[in-house]
């Protein structure tokens, strides 16, 4: 009976931890030794989880769009910090800073978002292990 109780209590702990695997830190994937900052033009918002992507064209120095992906947090913790689905719409010209991805792909991770008229509409967390300001 021990043996049985002992196999469904490992059996259930290591099922909790299946979604805990899925999930990265910021210091696996962003470099926070290499900030950026990206201005352009809104093209798509995925809001789900386990983070809420968002993409944007943006000019290179030869005035070629090349589209970014910017990771923010989860749909949940955006909604504490007053964020919706239309906090950012295809269209809207922003400006992100953030911190590039290890990997050198288009991909950063987006710690405070700029709206054309001078509204913020995010600040990073200061508990994704990225640095703070």
């Amino acid at each position: 009976m021990k043996r049985i109780a002992l196999v469904l209590m490992t059996g259930i702990l290591l099922a909790l931890a299946v979604p805990l695997l899925a999930h990265h830190s910021f210091a696996a994937e962003y470099d926070s030794s290499k900030p950026v900052t990206l201005k352009g033009t809104v093209t798509k918002l995925e809001w789900m989880n386990p983070h809420a992507r968002f993409y944007v064209d943006v000019k290179d120095d030869k005035g070629a769009s090349i589209n970014w992906e910017l990771e923010l947090g989860s749909p949940n913790g955006l909604m504490r910090k007053g964020w919706t689905r239309n906090s950012l719409k295809p269209g809207d010209e922003i400006v992100v800073e953030g911190y590039l991805a290890k990997d050198g792909s288009k991909l950063a991770n987006a710690r405070q978002v700029t709206l054309g008229d001078g509204r913020k509409v995010f600040a990073g967390a200061a508990d994704d292990g990225g640095p703070t300001k």
